[in-house]
């Protein structure tokens, strides 16, 4: 880690031995360390691009497609590029048999519903809803069209699909037909999201 090593270090001599699931904190700060690089690199390429072209968007814009990139970023690296942090370091592996990759929809989640323990069902099923919420309530503000809620989806589902191949060549997570429809699921609720929200301010504009 480049930035959170102090951080984590402390944190694996305090609960290493006394948290269950502790190596999901550790993918998690991994994963947060790796989007604070990756987000310095665009934030550098943004400034760039901003002074040299004059044609901006507007002040809420620009922090939402600030924001857009930060999650984006930390949705790959806890999901896709877990095991490197440069890109040659990354290995794939191209003659995986395509038996490996669940096409079967909710075998293995049904299969996490009848578990002894419930954990790895909400983690898999809200966790993947979760992930993809802030997908459709963000995309929309950058898209800056009315009416897009057939592209965010769209959008949502080819980056969800896209993830999942990513997952499957470096074997960096289980390829499953259910996270596509779970991701699907959060890109709905998060539009959602943003279209209530966009209701409210219409019917409730600011005087001032």
């Amino acid at each position: 880690m480049l930035f959170l090593a102090p951080l984590y270090n402390y944190l694996a001599s305090q609960y290493a031995t006394r948290i269950n699931h502790f190596a999901l904190i550790k993918l998690t700060l991994q994963g947060l360390d790796k989007t604070i690089f990756y987000f310095l690199l665009f934030a550098l390429v943004r400034v760039i691009w901003l002074l040299a072209v004059r044609k901006r968007r507007g002040l809420w814009s620009e922090f939402g497609l600030w924001l857009f990139a930060f999650y984006f970023l930390l949705v790959l690296m806890l999901t896709t590029f877990r095991s490197s942090y440069f890109p040659w370091e990354l290995n794939f592996h191209w003659t995986r048999p395509l038996s490996n990759i669940n096409l079967v929809f909710m075998k293995n989640t049904w299969k996490l519903v009848y578990a002894q323990s419930k954990v790895d069902f909400y983690y898999n099923s809200m966790g993947n809803i979760l992930a993809f919420m802030p997908f459709g309530a963000l995309l929309p503000n950058l898209l800056q069209v009315e009416h897009c809620f057939g592209r965010v989806f769209f959008l949502g589902v080819l980056s969800s699909v896209t993830i999942e191949i990513l997952q499957f060549l470096l074997m960096t997570g289980v390829s499953d037909i259910d996270d596509v429809f779970f991701n699907a699921c959060g890109v709905l609720l998060g539009y959602g999201l943003y279209f209530l929200l966009g209701q409210i301010c219409v019917k409730n504009p600011n005087k001032d």
